[in-house]
């Protein structure tokens, strides 16, 4: 079963027996894993007053009445477990992951869905390059006999342009990228022409690199310094984050950092963020002061990495569409 189902599809889930035996046996690996690595499970809220400011994340908020909250306090379901994850780390936890719920709105398609299953976990004395080696580890081993890992391969992000798009990323303005979209025949969606240069990178990965990206497992290090979220920063020329994603078969399944842990320069980036919200007429949203003061107190050194279930799964199983791993989609849900 593929596509988007709809409100009359029925009460039966779309996900197959098989498949959910599977998502049961992936987790049950995952946990034997860490189980052998010493990695400790934790269970942390889903809800918060504190909100994801990246501007291409959008929060789902809601409202919690009773004691104490007089006309209603606004709350937010998280987009990932790391904040109070990094609080867990910043009190002594040692290497840590967790397996959660996670939500976020304006995100719906055959890969996307505004709740899904994210995998996450922190590794004390590891940097970027030391955390892709254990995502490598975790998923040849426990695919082994399911979906055998084909190719593992490395690649920087600026290579990865020059040889799929023809680009050097670091150089390029957005005329010479929406250049390169027309080549390929991609309309540039209306609004675009605005869009803050990020933005066309963006455009430019999904649409003229990932495609070409094959089969296999591939990491991508060394973003922009721009891209570099919550990842600490490596000197160079130019300057790129200490952050990877990793790919399985052409499909985007993690992103990890060696996490920032300056408390000033995460307040810095949680301000710009808002103000980028602001310049394209996003509601800004409350910074998370919690995680601030963990930091200030002393994050260990450390990395950390997100990795899509549903994602996973739907590669395992040989489907292409989230809704054929999940057991009941938002429209059926």
């Amino acid at each position: 079963m593929t596509g988007l189902p709809h409100a009359g599809a029925g009460w039966r889930p779309t996900a197959m027996p098989e498949v959910l035996k599977l998502r049961a046996t992936l987790l049950e690996r995952i946990r034997a894993y860490f189980a052998r690595h010493a990695v400790m499970e934790v269970d942390t809220p889903a809800l918060s007053v504190a909100a994801a400011t990246d501007p291409a994340i959008h929060s789902v908020s809601t409202v919690r009445h009773g004691p104490g909250t007089a006309d209603g306090s606004r709350c937010y379901l998280h987009t990932s477990p790391e904040f109070p994850m990094k609080r867990l780390l910043a009190a002594g936890s040692g290497d840590i992951y967790q397996v959660c719920k996670v939500f976020r709105d304006h995100e719906r398609g055959a890969w996307h869905s505004p709740e899904f299953t994210l995998l996450e976990w922190y590794r004390t004395g590891f940097d970027h390059l030391d955390l892709m080696d254990d995502v490598e580890q975790l998923l040849t081993g426990i695919l082994a006999d399911i979906a055998p890992v084909k190719s593992v391969d490395h690649w920087t992000y600026r290579d990865l342009f020059r040889e799929h798009a023809g680009i050097d990323p670091f150089a390029a303005d957005a005329g010479t990228l929406a250049d390169a979209l027309a080549g390929r025949g991609i309309a540039v969606p209306a609004g675009m022409h605005d869009a803050p240069l990020d933005a066309w990178l963006d455009l430019c990965m999904t649409h003229l690199v990932e495609p070409r990206l094959g089969r296999g497992l591939l990491f991508v290090r060394d973003y922009p310094a721009s891209q570099a979220a919550l990842a600490r920063l490596r000197s160079g020329n130019p300057p790129v984050a200490a952050r990877f994603e990793a790919y399985l078969d052409g499909i985007e399944l993690a992103n990890g950092f060696h996490e920032l842990a300056d408390a000033g320069e995460q307040r810095r980036r949680f301000a710009r963020d808002n103000e980028l919200r602001r310049q394209q007429a996003l509601e800004p949203v409350p910074a998370d002061e919690h995680l601030l003061a963990a930091l200030r107190a002393g994050l260990p050194d450390c990395a950390g990495v997100a990795l899509g279930m549903d994602r996973l799964l739907a590669v395992a199983g040989g489907v292409r569409s989230l809704d054929d791993v999940m057991a009941f989609p938002v429209e059926t849900a």
